[in-house]
């Protein structure tokens, strides 16, 4: 009887098991989350980094052409600004990334820095957009009343006005230095995600009475320039407010969802890297290869060409 058991347990034990599968323990579960979560975490960082590159090669082309070799005009003056806080938001996000992935530290500083570019860039586009909806709206009124130097006086308050916007809160609430301040923090905090969200808030604003005012009641040509703004506050949305929902909820955000941040960082990363193409598809003949220069030039004087809404001499900037 033993010697029948004793055969019987080898050819027991060459059979699979058809029981159930045990349970992974708890730790177990969890190191595959942190797993699939530093996965997606590097696909997202080299994602980005290969937006942002992109878009510091697109950026500093506009900036080289429309900067030195194309005159510029009332409205291409706030696109040579934009194009100026797009390659210093991109290149501050894409050198920050980098060293810190390379040494292994988290400094937010470094956010602080490159927020404030995306900032600059927030003011510029609603100042274009409201500009733009101005001259459509009352061209013969506004072709009188607008002063001279107008675009880079806004331009310069744009640039002006983002310090406080971004570093006022940022120090209080301690992201420049170890110190924070509560209700300071709670004060400046506020205070600058409303004024940010108003901001996005005028130009999505402006861009439909724009959008409404071409489309249904304006008889005029619809110009290249139209599509140039309609497109800018379309990625805006879409692309841009998610990192302004992050700065507005960064300590919740980074603690619920913490995937948030990177993605918002990718998207944001597309809203300043899209604006160069947006340029060459608007000033593209199909069927013909011209030069950059010819592109940009061809995209940008329709607006302060006839059939614009506004016709301004050079000079008045």
């Amino acid at each position: 009887m033993s010697a029948g058991l004793s055969r019987e347990g080898p050819e027991r034990a060459g059979q699979p098991v058809t029981g159930p599968s045990p349970v992974p323990s708890e730790p177990a579960r969890m190191f595959g989350l942190f797993s699939v979560w530093r996965t997606v975490d590097s696909v997202l960082f080299y994602l980005t980094l290969i937006v942002a590159l992109g878009g510091v090669v697109g950026n500093g082309l506009v900036l080289w052409n429309l900067g030195l070799h194309i005159k510029k005009g009332p409205f291409s003056v706030y696109l040579l600004h934009l194009a100026a806080s797009d390659f210093l938001f991109l290149s501050c996000h894409m050198g920050f990334s980098v060293a810190q992935a390379a040494l292994g530290i988290q400094d937010t500083l470094y956010f602080v820095l490159t927020f404030l570019w995306f900032v600059a860039g927030l003011w510029l586009l609603a100042a274009v957009s409201v500009e733009r909806c101005l001259s459509d709206l009352f061209p013969a009124y506004y072709q009188g009343c607008r002063p001279r130097h107008t675009s880079a006086v806004l331009c310069a308050l744009a640039w002006a006005l983002s310090l406080p916007a971004v570093l006022l809160p940022a120090n209080a609430c301690g992201l420049l230095r170890t110190s924070m301040r509560p209700l300071v923090c709670l004060r400046y905090h506020v205070a600058s995600v409303a004024w940010l969200l108003l901001l996005a808030c005028v130009a999505c604003v402006a861009g439909v009475v724009l959008f409404v005012w071409v489309a249904c009641c304006s008889t005029r040509p619809r110009p290249r320039f139209y599509g140039i703004v309609l497109g800018m506050l379309v990625l805006l949305f879409f692309c841009g407010l998610p990192l302004v929902l992050y700065w507005s909820l960064r300590p919740l955000l980074n603690f619920l969802l913490p995937i948030f941040s990177p993605l918002a960082l990718l998207l944001a990363c597309v809203n300043s890297s899209s604006k160069p193409l947006m340029y060459l598809a608007s000033g593209r003949k199909p069927g013909k290869r011209d030069p950059l220069r010819a592109v940009l030039r061809r995209a940008l004087e329709e607006g302060t060409g006839p059939g614009t809404g506004i016709v301004l001499p050079m000079g008045r900037l």
